[in-house]
């Protein structure tokens, strides 16, 4: 699956306005589904920080993956916001979190989600990746990154 098929450019947020983890996950999830009659900003927040508690999905290296499963899609979807200044996100390097990418998944999609946390994973390995993440001018250039990126991995 590629990138592009689930992170719509309506889904990035050049730099996002929230300072705490909770407000992250809300600001990143508000952007995928806000339009949804039965979105539940709190319920979905709640989903978000239950699996924080399993361990933090700061990964280091300025990074965090939070991810989660929603019965209310029925397909997959990821969202991505950067903070330039950097946020407390718990990581496991103890260092603040600069780059989001936020998957959600559906209940039975067990499979997909792996896929698309294992591509994210391999693709923010890469330093100069992630440097041109926290150095793009626009929301546009953030996407062409993202998406070129995922053509090579």
């Amino acid at each position: 699956m590629k990138i592009a098929e689930v992170l719509k450019k309506d889904f990035i947020l050049e730099q996002l306005e929230s300072g705490t983890k909770p407000d992250v996950l809300h600001e990143l999830a508000n952007v995928i589904l806000s339009e949804r009659a039965d979105y539940n900003a709190k319920g979905t927040v709640d989903i978000l920080l239950e699996r924080e508690k399993l361990g933090s999905t700061g990964i280091g290296d300025g990074i965090a993956i939070p991810h989660g499963k929603l019965n209310i899609i029925d397909a997959l979807a990821v969202s991505f916001g950067r903070s330039r200044k950097g946020i407390d996100f718990n990581a496991m390097d103890g260092k603040p979190v600069h780059l989001f990418f936020l998957l959600l998944a559906p209940e039975n999609a067990a499979g997909q989600h792996l896929k698309m946390l294992a591509k994210l994973s391999r693709m923010l390995k890469d330093a100069t990746f992630r440097k041109n993440l926290l150095e793009a001018a626009s929301t546009e250039d953030l996407y062409r990154i993202i998406v070129d990126k995922d053509d090579t991995c």
